[in-house]
């Protein structure tokens, strides 16, 4: 699923590790979250829009995301 979490975080000159350190989990799966391997659970994924005070609608471009599925 596309992400603007990697823009967020660079906006906020912040790491993968300190982001993950913020909401529990490894470097590693903000890694894969950012590369858009990985769909995060809907409790990370508010934990991640919350440190960037926006949306998941806006974190996870949900509009344009649903426009790739055609529905």
């Amino acid at each position: 699923m596309k992400n603007k979490i990697k823009e967020f975080r660079i906006s906020k000159n912040m790491t993968q590790q300190q982001l993950a350190d913020l909401v529990f989990v490894s470097n590693r799966t903000i890694i894969s979250l950012e590369k858009e391997k990985y769909n995060p659970s809907i409790m990370l994924a508010y934990k991640i829009a919350l440190v960037f005070n926006t949306t998941i609608e806006t974190l996870y471009s949900l509009e344009e995301n649903l426009k790739n599925e055609n529905i």
